[in-house]
């Protein structure tokens, strides 16, 4: 964070005065395949990205969705209405076995990586909880702080045949010096309601870790940036046929018509708007690599001038919106207190 501060000490209390100051962060997204089943070898990778940003004075890293873990595009796992195969279950397990826990030592690695690059990270996983997996995007800070994760919501179409839903508990927006920052899951962005709990909670720098990579998302990202009026950083992986293990049951749509291992089925996309819709970087729809822009933070307070969702633009008397915030689970111990024996034989 760039700026000077004007101090003033009124009656012992320190006053600063903010006019002149400027807030500007360097962040960027970190446009990359997983290395699938073999999650080691993918955090090597994200280490190797987180290097490279903290040489150009980047804080923020943000990777996309899935990218620990993988995002299992064109797996069908052996699933259709009805039907069940012990291929596609051995398939699920290699999938499960390089999920991560939460927190777990694959955390402490990247938190680790974390503090010795000096950045914030914004990490999409996929997260083992028991033998249930959930799409989760995890926050870590430059003092080596796992700071907590978000659970994607609503996993979208045959997602929610692999992946658990999130509940209320992990929707966090996380206050640090670079500015509040806050996620939301490929087409979580496409849920009004959520997109507005993150907005009450003063999100500044909007991470949306995805896997869609369409020409449309463009217009969902533009959208966000403008009707938050907060920083949009839309990261998706940039994948080649080549890049998934061999499997002849995978349903790519390849962007080209050719098939070969160099085709390309995840193009990127990964950009970064700020609120005044502007497009600061990307998108990116060419390769994989570091998508890198300086955020003017005051742009914020000069986009809610006209528009404030959740605060001079919002109408509460007619339209209200109620988080819960309480986690939901499905089985719940009440311990017995066992009182003590009254001492009867005195």
């Amino acid at each position: 964070m760039s700026g000077k501060e004007e101090m003033t000490t009124v009656n012992n209390t320190t006053l600063v005065n903010r006019v002149h100051t400027t807030r500007k962060v360097r962040v960027t997204i970190a446009q990359a395949s997983t290395v699938y089943n073999d999650t080691p070898a993918t955090i090597e990778k994200a280490a190797k990205y987180m290097e490279e940003a903290a040489k150009d004075n980047v804080e923020l890293v943000v990777f996309p969705e899935g990218f620990i873990g993988g995002y299992p595009r064109g797996f069908r796992f052996g699933v259709g209405v009805g039907i069940h195969n012990e291929e596609g279950r051995d398939e699920f397990r290699k999938y499960h076995a390089s999920a991560i826990e939460v927190p777990g030592p694959e955390t402490e690695k990247l938190a680790e990586l974390a503090r010795k690059n000096n950045v914030y990270v914004v990490m999409g996983a996929i997260e083992r909880e028991g033998y249930t997996l959930y799409c989760t995007a995890l926050f870590f800070s430059p003092l080596g702080e796992f700071l907590g994760k978000h659970r994607k919501l609503m996993p979208t179409s045959l997602e929610r045949c692999i992946w658990g839903q999130g509940d209320g508990s992990t929707i966090p927006v996380y206050d640090t010096p670079i500015g509040k920052i806050g996620a939301a899951i490929c087409w979580e962005n496409r849920m009004p309601l959520y997109r507005t709990a993150l907005y009450a909670k003063g999100v500044e720098i909007y991470c949306a870790p995805t896997a869609d990579g369409s020409k449309e998302w463009q217009s969902s990202m533009m959208h966000i940036a403008l009707e938050g009026g907060c920083f949009v950083l839309a990261a998706c992986q940039f994948c080649l046929r080549k890049d998934f293990p061999d499997h002849p049951d995978y349903l790519f749509t390849d962007w080209y018509d050719d098939k070969e291992h160099d085709s390309i089925v995840s193009q990127g996309g990964s950009v970064i708007i700020s609120p005044l819709g502007q497009i600061l970087a990307g998108p990116n729809f060419e390769s994989e690599g570091l998508v890198t822009a300086d955020l003017d933070l005051d742009d914020i307070a000069r986009a809610k001038l006209y528009f404030d969702v959740v605060g001079h633009y919002s109408k509460p008397d007619v339209l209200q919106l109620i988080v819960d915030e309480n986690p939901k689970k499905p089985v719940t111990f009440v311990s017995k207190v066992e009182k003590a024996e009254s001492n009867s034989n005195k």
